[in-house]
């Protein structure tokens, strides 16, 4: 297994160092806008400040407010009429990103400023003409701003291209780059690339040999050099050429050309935006920008006579494979550094030093074969160290495990009589460490019934969350130390009985699991909207409005249904809450958690109910299930009834009053219901509803009440929760109606 691991990590270097010529780092430090025939070049400075020029020169004036004025960016990106600056902030366990954009009308005034997202770290971020994406450091989750269409389909990608109508994606891992919306003539031939640029109706990208191929509307074919930068225009293309760091450029039937007087100038960076291109100078960080007819001279040097306006040729970076871009080094504050884009220096080099002679063959071998042997002995150290990510010392079994472990298998392998548990994968310990960090807590989403749940991404490119079980804890001994570790193991077995042989929609889908004497793992489908509890009472979220709130109760009351009658024997939730009803990409709403759950008696049986101590969360547990004992599936018809409570109110199941008392959403808002009052109990963070939509809303008020009802056998069953739910969201979905709601039409 070791020796696997450590081949497996030397051919991923010997990629890295071979296949690779350069690597591609994301965030711009130079962005160009255009509006009517102005044109305003915004740049990063030395020490990260954020400097803009106009040409004409003062004809777009960029004020920054004080707010801003001193603070320091990470990247920036601009478009049609706007120009959009990143900030990154960098804590302790996690970091943040903050992405704010001017804009500004056709003659350079009234400009207005506004802050697009707050949220996880963004170390990509590009603009087209009009919108605006991002992709987030840990997930690769894309985001998209100022755009009419829906978020586009691409995942795990690193870095991306945006045009008119369409935006593509590189993964770094794979070398392939996916497009998404129309206006792409062909995809890519299936080479493998290390960049990728777009203009408005075209793309090009880098090979691993460093050739450039293009695609899309009104392409020419790029010159047969070899290029390390690329840089896509309106019809036009230039490339920083990999032998010597000169700039090279095409396009536009053959007539647009670098001009003359830039020839001789070696490039750290070159950026474009519709007919104009920029570039930051090697020697001394100077922008030069060029393909302008209004260019006096065809060339335009935005900060021409500021001496101190020195220009980053890149992003800040903790650390480069190639090491730092010569004399960079000053440039950046906090010990951060501007990468090289090569292996080698992109200047001039005689042709002596390029010579192999017996000697440098030597010192390669020499090298190739001590690089193998530390990669081997570092992998080796890797995999017995960190992969396993053992947290808590395994150690000597004690006698309490040696007696819990055969209990334990037992339950396993009666799994097998249950659905298909074949259709679940039993996934390697080391690749879900690998995934997330070894369970760093960065990588925390939050905490489930049985442990810790976090967020990862798989070798073949699949999201994926992760509920891994806490199982020892130093502070407990004994007695204590063993009572938890049973629980933990019946809440992992109780989660895997129940979700092997579940298949529902409004079920969060479990992929597999992994087991052995340390660890209980259990890997399911990752769910990017995270979870209703989020969107309620989290004020980073938007507040949902009332008909994205009746279909997700629709969604995942239809979850709890096909549990209670369509699974044999049935299956009783036991931990109904809104932290529990996750959200995917398309919003749809699905149950999850599963480690308290128990199966319920079949029809055969003549039991109406499970003699079970009291189980679930404070303000949602059942009062019956909690005063006598008895479960029985009206004890998830009661949770969800106060999980509505929480969709009408935005409160959570307990809160705090105007007094600052801890109060039950159950004895603050029925009392407005059934006093016909609902109006005093809603989410003030929404606006009031709509004539049609507090029809809805009253519906959904009285079957909570109904669901709340303190004698079990009077509550609806969820198949009449589901009824009552579909009948509501069509009311608030159909035209305004004039009639009364009474009790007789909730379901």
């Amino acid at each position: 297994m070791a020796f696997n691991i450590s081949i497996s990590c030397f051919s991923f270097y010997f990629l890295l160092l071979s296949s690779f010529s350069f690597v591609c780092f994301s965030l711009s430090t130079v962005s160009i806008a255009q509006t009517s025939n102005q044109t305003l070049v915004c740049v990063l400075t030395n020490q990260s400040y954020l400097q803009c020029s106009s040409f004409p020169l003062n004809s777009i004036r960029f004020p920054l407010n004080d707010n801003l004025r001193n603070r320091k960016f990470s990247g920036v990106v601009s478009g049609n009429g706007f120009v959009c600056g990143l900030r990154s902030q960098l804590g302790s366990n996690t970091s943040n990103s903050t992405l704010v954009c001017w804009r500004f009308s056709v003659n350079g005034t009234n400009m207005s400023y506004k802050r697009i997202y707050k949220g996880l770290e963004l170390d990509e971020v590009e603009a087209g003409n009009s919108r605006i994406c991002g992709v987030e450091r840990v997930s690769r989750r894309l985001h998209c701003w100022q755009t009419s269409t829906d978020q586009p389909k691409l995942e795990n990608v690193d870095n991306i291209a945006i045009g008119d109508n369409f935006l593509c994606g590189l993964s770094q891992s794979s070398g392939k780059v996916s497009c998404a919306e129309d206006g792409i003539v062909k995809e890519p031939r299936g080479n493998r690339y290390i960049a990728i640029a777009a203009g408005s109706k075209q793309v090009c990208a880098i090979t691993v040999d460093n050739d450039v191929e293009c695609w899309g509307q009104h392409t020419q074919s790029p010159p047969s050099e070899k290029f390390s930068k690329l840089a896509v225009g309106e019809n036009r293309s230039c490339g920083v050429r990999w032998s010597d760091g000169r700039v090279l450029c095409w396009g536009n039937n053959n007539s647009f050309s670098l001009p003359q007087m830039l020839e001789e100038i070696y490039f750290a960076s070159i950026y474009a935006k519709g007919p104009i291109f920029c570039g930051v100078a090697k020697n001394n960080y100077t922008l030069y920008c060029w393909g302008s007819e209004d260019f006096e001279s065809g060339v335009f040097v935005p900060f021409q006579g500021q001496d101190s306006q020195v220009v980053l040729p890149g992003p800040c970076r903790k650390e480069c494979p190639y090491g730092p871009l010569s004399g960079s080094e000053s440039l950046c504050r906090n010990k951060l550094i501007i990468c090289d884009s090569k292996r080698n220096d992109g200047g001039v080099a005689n042709s002596k030093n390029k010579t192999w002679t017996t000697r440098n063959i030597a010192f390669l071998v020499v090298g190739c074969v001590g690089t193998c042997s530390l990669l081997i002995v570092i992998s080796f150290l890797v995999y017995k160290s960190h992969c396993r990510c053992r947290v808590h010392d395994s150690g000597r079994l004690d006698d309490n495990r040696i007696i819990e472990k055969p209990k334990l298998d037992k339950r396993l392998s009666s799994l097998a009589s249950l659905g298909n548990p074949s259709q679940l994968i039993e996934f390697s310990i080391e690749e879900l460490a690998q995934a997330t960090d070894c369970f760093s807590v960065r990588f925390r989403l939050g905490i489930g019934s049985f442990g810790s749940v976090y967020r990862a991404i798989l070798s073949d490119g699949r999201h994926v969350a992760i509920k891994r079980a806490e199982l020892t804890n130093p502070t407990c001994t004994g007695t204590i130390m063993r009572h938890r570790r049973e629980d933990k193991d019946s809440a992992f077995v109780n989660e895997l009985e129940s979700m092997s042989r579940l298949n529902h929609k409004n079920l969060v889908r479990l992929m597999g699991f992994y087991e052995d004497t340390e660890e209980r793992v259990l890997v399911y489908e990752y769910m990017e909207n995270g979870s209703l509890s989020d969107h309620l009472h989290n004020p980073r979220f938007n507040p949902l409005t009332w008909q994205t709130r009746l279909k997700i109760a629709l969604d995942a009351a239809r979850g709890i249904h096909y549990l209670h009658e369509f699974v044999v024997p049935p299956v009783i939730h036991r931990d109904i809450k809104s932290s529990n009803i996750l959200l995917n990409a398309t919003w749809t709403a699905k149950v999850s958690d599963f480690g308290l759950s128990q199966m319920g008696p079949t029809d055969e049986e003549d039991l109406s109910h499970l003699s079970l101590r009291a189980a679930g969360t404070l303000g949602y547990i059942d009062p019956e299930y909690y005063r006598l004992q008895q479960l029985t599936t009206k004890s998830d018809v009661y949770s969800f009834g106060v999980v509505l409570l929480e969709l009408l109110s935005g409160n959570k199941a307990i809160h705090k009053n105007e007094d600052e008392n801890p109060i039950n959403v159950v004895e603050y808002v029925v009392p407005y219901i059934l006093k016909g009052e609902i109006h005093r109990a809603l989410d003030r963070r929404i606006p009031p509803p709509t004539p049609y939509e507090i029809e809805a809303v009253a519906q959904l008020g009285y079957l909570a009440v109904d669901c709340l009802i303190p004698c079990g056998r009077e509550r609806p069953s969820m198949a009449e929760v589901v009824s009552s739910l579909e009948k509501t969201l069509a009311v608030c979905l159909a035209a305004p109606k004039t009639k009364t709601v009474s009790r007789s039409n909730t379901y």
